[in-house]
């Protein structure tokens, strides 16, 4: 008898609890997690039972929750498993050694990662949109639901941030089609393959290809390895479309067997956006399909990096067989995503704007964006290095380039900088020494208090601030608006 792997026994002891109509009890671990909260309320709204664990349990993730009537256990233990759930979610920030997952192991219940859960309870029988990339994907999956939303087609979706026209990350929806943030992170401490693997799109897109995870991933082979397995397990009849703009994209859409389109701004792309024009805080455009004019269109966002996420967008809907007519005033009705240079306040001739740019790839195109969209204003740029990736001295010298549209940059100390070794730490320190060498008007703040202190001081009417990181820069941007309106 062939012996079936962990996960596959997972989902068949699972099906066999099922039919269409039945209701299960699933109990999520690490349910507050972004992506797993997102999931306890799909469950929630297709009426199963929920209940989750995690630890340091508190808001906004914790009373979003509550708000749902879903009960939450502060700490893992084995009696959170009673009564006895029908399934378990397990997310990967989840060990091993984990003494609720020793307990879902030892009991053999059955088990799923977020992936494997998203394709069994949003997705089932129906087709699969996956946006994947380093750069980009965030936006372009609440971009590519939104038109679909706003075309009528009712689009299931799960995307990393918060969609400003949904006010959610996630939908469950009617019709035929489910749009999915694809995470090159790995799934769960009993499948260490990227999340990605696990779908099966009908529509695939790829977006950037870049060294990132560095906690996860040893150099760029292992990133570019990651990509590649994604595209290369694909189904043959299904649709990739590809940034040709990227040549690390270009070089890897050799291993897909689906049929590859580009898409970009050079003359060889399938799907091109051309006479590109800025105004009214976004782009208007023409796309172009084989150098043919598809449509005319408004994109309202800062920044060539969204003119291609918008292309993309576009491109899966001609693919779903919406018409450019359709296609062009919902896009200009897309609301963008929240800490996607977010405009946060604007006060006393101050404009304040949150985004989580955080890779220099990202912080580059970030400050181009604003510097196109408000020419002749001073930039003010705040920086929080502190992802895994950023903490390391690996882009030591790739963030030194990448804010040369600023005119002052303030740059906090990465915080919990003991979890990376010492050999292999990130300084900002010498980052602000380089800009100064550079020219740049730079300073360096061991914690966020002086960086605020400094960063009153030195704005002024007609500033345009940028506030950067993946994470809350203890309250930044709040603190700062509330200090302006005094």
């Amino acid at each position: 008898m062939r012996r079936l792997k962990p996960a596959a026994l997972s989902l068949l002891l699972l099906s066999e609890h099922m039919d269409a109509e039945s209701r299960l009890h699933v109990h999520l671990l690490g349910i507050c997690g972004t992506g797993m909260a997102a999931l306890a309320g799909i469950l929630k709204e297709l009426g199963h039972t929920v209940t989750g664990s995690d630890e340091h349990v508190y808001p906004p993730m914790s009373t979003f929750l509550e708000a749902l009537g879903i009960p939450l256990q502060n700490g893992y233990r084995p009696e959170n498993l009673m009564p006895v759930p029908d399934a378990v979610v397990v997310g990967n920030v989840i060990r091993r050694e984990n003494p609720e997952a020793q307990a879902v192991m030892e009991q053999n219940l059955p088990r799923l990662s977020l992936p494997e859960a998203l394709n069994r309870f949003l997705v089932g029988n129906r087709q699969s949109i996956v946006v994947t990339g380093t750069h980009g994907k965030t936006t372009t999956t609440a971009l590519i639901a939104w038109l679909l939303k706003a075309t009528g087609r009712d689009p299931g979706f799960m995307v990393g941030g918060i969609a400003k026209n949904f006010s959610s990350n996630y939908r469950v929806g009617t019709g035929p089609y489910v749009v999915l943030e694809g995470d090159e992170y790995d799934t769960a401490f009993f499948d260490k393959r990227p999340k990605f693997i696990h779908f099966q799109p009908r529509l695939a897109v790829l977006t950037s290809v870049e060294f990132d995870h560095a906690d996860i991933y040893a150099d760029l082979d292992a990133v570019k390895k990651a990509f590649a397995a994604f595209l290369a397990q694909i189904p043959a009849a299904s649709t990739i479309l590809a940034c040709g703009d990227a040549p690390l994209v270009k070089e890897l859409s050799s291993h897909a067997r689906a049929r590859v389109e580009f898409y970009g701004l050079k003359e060889d792309a399938t799907w091109r956006a051309a006479n590109i024009s800025w105004e009214n805080g976004g782009a208007r455009f023409t796309l172009l399909k084989r150098d043919t004019p598809w449509g005319d269109f408004f994109v309202p966002l800062l920044g060539a990096h969204n003119v291609l996420n918008a292309t993309a967008a576009l491109a899966v809907m001609a693919g779903v067989g919406a018409s450019a007519a359709e296609l062009q005033a919902a896009l200009q009705g897309f609301q963008g995503v929240k800490r996607r240079l977010e405009k946060a306040c604007e006060r006393h001739d101050i404009l304040v704007l949150d985004d989580f740019a955080h890779h220099p790839t990202e912080v580059a195109a970030t400050l181009a964006a604003v510097r196109r969209g408000y020419p002749g204003r001073r930039l003010l740029a705040a920086f929080e290095p502190r992802t895994n990736t950023s903490r390391r001295k690996i882009f030591q010298e790739p963030y030194a380039a990448a804010f040369k549209e600023a005119d002052l940059i303030l740059v906090r100390e990465p915080p919990d900088l003991w979890k990376v070794p010492e050999e292999e730490q990130f300084s900002s320190r010498q980052l602000v020494q380089d800009l100064i060498a550079g020219g740049k008007e730079a300073f360096y703040f061991p914690e966020t208090d002086h960086l605020l202190h400094s960063l009153r001081r030195e704005v002024r009417p007609g500033d345009v601030v940028v506030v950067m990181s993946n994470g809350s820069f203890d309250n930044l941007v709040a603190r700062f608006c509330e200090a302006l309106g005094e």
